[in-house]
């Protein structure tokens, strides 16, 4: 019986340590979070830029569009139509890359977290800081701060 005990006991709590991290890692391919924030419709003249989300990779895809608007009350991100592969911690930024294709180009620049990513598929609004300086970013990125991966990019383009 104590053999028993002393193999059981660890199997069953490496088994567990095992099975934790395994759902942790692996549940968000399997389980989307929709989110429907009702988005500000603005004129022409409020939109800062525009951008669209694309793949960053064969495992990391994206799509949607990124909009910056200046309302009276600040300046927010608006993500529509939105759809980004799911995973654990995965974050809004604002990146000063052009054109960002690695972990690499958005890591090596400056960037600003707008906060964790509400939800991996639907439409979705972030509050940007007040003293943000916005003409130093070109480009919106989905990122996975534990892990240190690009998701989704969207260029940003000036209107």
């Amino acid at each position: 019986m104590k053999r028993f005990l002393l193999i059981a006991i660890p199997c069953f709590l490496a088994g567990a340590v095992f099975g934790a991290a395994f759902w942790y890692l692996a549940s968000p391919l399997w389980i989307d979070r929709t989110v429907s924030e009702n988005l500000v419709t603005v004129s022409s003249s409020q939109i800062l830029a525009t951008g669209t989300f694309k793949d960053a990779d064969f495992a990391h895809k994206g799509s949607g569009k990124a909009t910056l608007v200046q309302l009276d009350n600040g300046t927010e991100l608006q993500l529509s139509e939105f759809k980004v592969t799911n995973g654990p911690d995965l974050k809004v930024w604002l990146s000063n890359h052009e054109n960002p294709t690695s972990a690499s180009d958005v890591i090596n620049g400056e960037w600003l977290s707008l906060g964790p990513l509400k939800g991996n598929i639907g439409d979705q609004r972030y509050s940007i800081p007040a003293d943000a300086d916005l003409s130093k970013f070109k480009s919106v990125v989905i990122w996975c701060e534990q892990f240190g991966v690009l998701f989704s990019p969207a260029a940003l383009s000036s209107n």
